[in-house]
């Protein structure tokens, strides 16, 4: 099982964001055609639109989904970590983020500059939690572990996470 962690080690999503974890749920996440693995490169063009993400677990089960950008606004300088892309809540196990309860609405990546993973992470809930939490005033500075904390979830179920950069302006003439 711990192979499956490492290559979050190295791209130190364990560490700048996460705690080590042991995998116990299964997520998979797609833009379009593309399946999302631990480290691809996407074009943010692909990304416009919040990508399909299939949740494993039974109905009885709740899931938070959680999706930042540590590298903001240059990995060499990522004064803003995290940036916080989505937030979903009170996701039945066995569906997608469509069923549950949307905190903050998807934003699509936009790398102003350098290489920026984006990181989705899913928690596995004690209880339903959407209530008890409010969108965030900022998407900067936001942190993954202070959020979990302060809904007790604990560590991560699943994590997946692709890098992405700024695409080339298009030639027009």
């Amino acid at each position: 099982m711990a192979a499956s962690v490492d290559p979050l080690v190295v791209g130190r999503v364990i560490g700048d964001v996460l705690d080590m974890f042991i995998p116990t749920a299964t997520m998979s996440v797609y833009f379009g055609p593309k399946h999302i693995t631990n480290g691809c490169e996407i074009k943010p063009s692909t990304t416009l639109n919040p990508p399909k993400v299939n949740i494993s677990g039974h109905s009885d089960e709740l899931y938070t989904l959680v999706m930042t950008d540590p590298d903001a606004p240059s990995p060499s300088e990522p004064s803003l970590r995290e940036w916080v892309h989505w937030i979903v809540v009170d996701i039945p196990g066995g569906t997608n983020p469509s069923k549950g309860k949307e905190i903050l609405p998807y934003m699509e990546p936009k790398p102003p500059v350098g290489i920026h993973r984006y990181i989705f992470v899913l928690f596995r809930q004690n209880s339903p939690v959407g209530l008890m939490v409010q969108q965030p005033l900022s998407r900067a500075n936001f942190s993954t572990r202070m959020f979990a904390g302060h809904l007790d979830l604990g560590l991560p179920v699943a994590t997946v996470y692709f890098n992405a950069q700024k695409e080339p302006a298009s030639r027009r003439r």
